[in-house]
């Protein structure tokens, strides 16, 4: 486990533990006295399982040349692993889903993890590598997606955004948030479940089965070729998977390009089969052959010069570039209203609590310093009885300018609440921040705000401490208590001053 992971797990993020019933299944498999029925028993205990297991057995994915009616019997005819493999299956993917409010389209991504799972199915099949553990493994390789949206969701959201406008994968893209990828989280969640490492370990390289240890990389280079597999129906660009899927499989296992479009296809004709075992809508899910033969058809009804289509096509694309710029644009203006006080024009509460959170773990992570500042009006309450709340809402407003002014471009300030505000200040040591909150004591010391024709003069007092590596990680709650508590002192003190206590 990277040192990035155990950070992830430190910061009061638990592992989800895997569904009751697949505790119990995983356990009776592992016991070396447990019988076919032993295992019968549990899946026949709940129907709705067993009904879907039956289905799936029956299905042209296995092709048994007769029927199978009971557990039991599916059980002495596809084997223990297989069968537990098929229930373990269904019971997660049905445990993690998601509700209708989630940004997180929940239904695509099993989807797509199904397609993924019978596509490295067929691919292994194909090369006589098959194993009981490959479909399960490909169905779960991505389960890391799912744990990251739930506990980080909104800077998993972030990971989207930046995959699209950075054009960069989604590994790359999690690693720039996070530190490590859902990858080895993944692999991580199934190893904590007791799963067996030749399902974990592969699922920890499958994006890239080059780096993989050489027992592991032929599975992680099949969960890649079912990913792509799966990325040619639930993706763009599907000709160009289709070519890369096809340079993969000729020039390094010498599958000639009628059988890679036969597997192809085959992934498609069998993934609506299994999908509805899911209880999953498959949609519209073409063979990728009928797709092209549609659309040739399409095409050929269209009295259309190959000038311009291609005219067309560029003009589609500066469109949808456009639009998707607007989009973005409109989205960063409104996740900053939503983050923004309205009265001050400051960061809010709940922005500040986000870069602490992000700061603290930047900086344990690379082991930097940075530095909190809270600070509050003296006397507030007098501004507002003395000249009337509009006037205190002045002060509040220029106050929040000036220190704005004041401060580096890479601090944040934010309102903390009434008269209260916060500055967060990354790559800053004690030294550092003794300086700036001298700095801002002075210069609100030195204001006058005019309200209404009348000039209002005021202080602030200040209350600092800052987060050293060599202490290890500390909560966020801790760090803003020992503010408030230098804060307290500065009052205690006779205000219009700045007091620093070390975080302990």
């Amino acid at each position: 486990m990277t040192s990035a992971i155990e950070e992830f797990l430190r910061d009061d993020v638990k592992l989800p533990s895997p569904p009751a019933i697949a505790v119990r299944i995983l356990e009776t498999v592992r016991r070396e006295e447990s019988t076919f029925r032993d295992l019968s028993r549990i899946i026949s205990a709940d129907p709705a399982l067993s009904a879907k297991i039956l289905r799936i057995a029956n299905s042209s994915f296995y092709s048994l040349s007769y029927p199978v009616d009971s557990i039991e019997k599916a059980v002495t005819i596809l084997g223990v692993d297989t069968l537990k493999n098929i229930a373990l299956s269904f019971v997660v993917a049905q445990g993690m889903r998601g509700t209708t409010e989630d940004a997180f389209d929940f239904d695509y991504f099993w989807k797509r993890s199904i397609t993924a799972a019978v596509g490295a199915d067929l691919v292994a099949k194909h090369l006589g590598r098959r194993n009981e553990d490959i479909f399960v493994t490909a169905l779960l390789m991505d389960l890391g997606i799912i744990v990251l949206y739930h506990w980080k969701t909104s800077a998993y959201m972030q990971v989207f955004k930046d995959k699209r406008m950075r054009d960069i994968s989604i590994t790359e893209a999690e690693r720039r948030i996070f530190g490590f990828d859902h990858q080895e989280l993944g692999a991580e969640l199934l190893r904590s479940w007791g799963l067996p490492a030749s399902i974990y370990e592969p699922v920890r390289y499958h994006q890239h089965p080059e780096d993989a240890p050489a027992a592991v990389r032929p599975q992680a280079e099949i969960l890649t070729l079912g990913d792509a597999l799966s990325s040619i129906y639930h993706g763009a660009n599907s000709s160009a998977k289709v070519r890369k899927t096809k340079e993969i499989l000729g020039w390094k296992h010498r599958v000639g390009d009628a059988e890679i479009e036969a597997l192809v296809d085959a992934v498609a004709e069998k993934s609506v089969e299994i999908l509805s075992s899911f209880e999953i809508d498959p949609g519209d899910f073409k063979p990728y052959s009928q797709i092209l033969e549609e659309a040739n058809e399409e095409l050929g009804k269209l009295n259309l010069s190959y000038e311009q289509l291609v005219l067309e096509l560029k003009e589609a694309k500066d469109k949808a570039e456009k639009l998707a710029g607007e989009l973005s644009e409109a989205n960063e203006k409104l996740r900053e209203l939503a983050f923004r006080d309205g009265l001050t024009d400051l960061y809010n509460h709940r922005y500040f609590q986000e870069v602490m959170e992000q700061e603290m773990g930047r900086a344990a992570r690379y082991k930097r310093p940075f530095a909190l500042i809270l600070f509050d009006i003296d006397h507030f309450k007098k501004v507002n009885d003395t000249y009337g709340h509009p006037a205190g809402d002045v002060v509040l407003r220029e106050i929040g300018a000036k220190v704005s002014q004041l401060v580096r471009s890479s601090d944040v300030v934010a309102r903390y609440g009434g008269e209260e505000f916060a500055v967060v200040l990354p790559e800053t040591d004690r030294q550092g921040v003794g300086v700036i909150a001298q700095r801002l004591r002075r210069g609100i010391e030195q204001m006058a705000v005019v309200a209404e024709g009348i000039t209002i003069q005021v202080t602030i007092s200040l209350g600092a401490t800052s987060f050293l590596p060599h202490l290890g990680f500390r909560e966020k709650a801790h760090m803003i208590e020992m503010a408030d508590k230098a804060l307290y002192e500065s009052k205690r003190a006779g205000r219009n001053r700045a007091t620093f206590i070390e975080l302990e």
